[in-house]
């Protein structure tokens, strides 16, 4: 779908989240607790990295292991799925300048951002506001911008800065990369569907690393199935962005079918697909708006630090402007 790249590019993200496996012996000898001011995490978890297309919310490919390793650890083992045609997005922790020269010499573009109190050279300055520079041996162009977000409650500013191997400001405008990094979210709500949806925020229910792993291959391969499904649906009618198809609907409906043993009886046609996918087009999503929420713990580790019933889950319309930021020369 065209929603589903960016100037022929193929919007992807990386990140990372964990998963909470059972607290005995044999999977302790494998994975470990988290560490927190209130006492750590009380199950061993599971770290897994993930590389989405943003549009589909489709997994291209995934890694996954102990805890005691970052996500900067696990992402060259991504590389492999990396390659020219493709613009990465990515967050702060991925920033360091030898990973991103890595991801830059599969062919991949990228769009990640950097810390604020970066020091960072200006070369030379582009009439956008953007201005080119070096992490390392990696040629960037870096956008430095200031964003603000208003709803009824007020108003929210953050100051951001992009680096883009994209260093041509008239082919790729900065004002639709500020707005394009904006897509890097949707990986955040892939793993909500995945350890919420699917999941139900249980731990996982194998009790030995084995079996672990195999559990994640089984989620994983779940959920790819359900984009599958929901992509191939949106499909068929032309204009439909993907992100309107309802995951749950498609969950709820391949579900159902499984219990009710639909179309496994000899002679009867096989239409678990086609199911699906009429469930999906009949309960299509408005279009998306644009909405904010607070982003605040919503489960404490301890139930004395939770904020109960006082939680702000309201979603409020928003509209955002962007200024671009010029530093001042050295």
């Amino acid at each position: 779908a065209p929603s589903t790249r960016w100037r022929d590019l193929l919007v992807c993200a990386i990140d990372g989240t964990t998963l909470t496996v059972p607290d005995n012996p044999r999977t302790l000898a494998r994975f470990r607790k988290q560490r927190g001011n209130h006492g750590g995490t009380g199950y061993p978890q599971v770290r897994l990295l993930v590389l989405l297309a943003c549009g589909t919310r489709s997994v291209i490919d995934a890694v996954f292991g102990t805890t005691a390793n970052g996500e900067t650890t696990y992402t060259p083992r991504l590389l492999r799925s990396l390659h020219a045609g493709m613009i990465l997005l990515a967050d702060r922790n991925f920033g360091a300048q030898d990973l991103l020269a890595q991801i830059a010499a599969t062919g991949a573009d990228l769009l990640v951002r950097l810390k604020n109190g970066r020091k960072i050279p200006v070369l030379a300055r582009y009439p956008d506001g953007s201005y080119l520079s070096m992490l390392g041996r990696l040629p960037v162009r870096i956008i430095d911008c200031e964003i603000t977000i208003a709803t009824t409650t007020g108003r929210h500013t953050g100051v951001y800065r992009l680096a883009t191997t994209l260093l041509d400001p008239h082919r790729h405008p900065t004002t639709e990369l500020i707005r394009l990094y904006h897509d890097r979210w949707e990986i955040e709500t892939a793993y909500l569907e995945l350890k919420s949806s699917i999941l139900g925020g249980r731990v996982l229910r194998a009790r030995t690393p084995i079996g672990i792993e195999q559990e994640i291959y089984a989620l994983l391969v779940t959920y790819q199935l359900l984009r599958t499904a929901m992509a191939d649906a949106t499909t068929t009618q032309p204009g439909i962005d993907p992100d309107r198809a309802s995951f749950t609907i498609a969950h709820q409906t391949a579900r159902d079918q499984l219990i009710q043993a639909a179309n496994v009886i000899a002679g009867t046609t096989v239409d678990l697909i086609g199911t699906i996918g009429r469930h999906i087009l009949a309960n299509l999503l408005p279009a998306r708006r644009l909405r904010v929420c607070p982003r605040i713990v919503k489960r404490a580790i301890s139930k004395y630090q939770a904020r109960g019933p006082n939680i702000n889950r309201t979603s409020y319309k928003a509209t955002v402007s962007v200024d671009i930021l010029t530093p001042a020369d050295p």
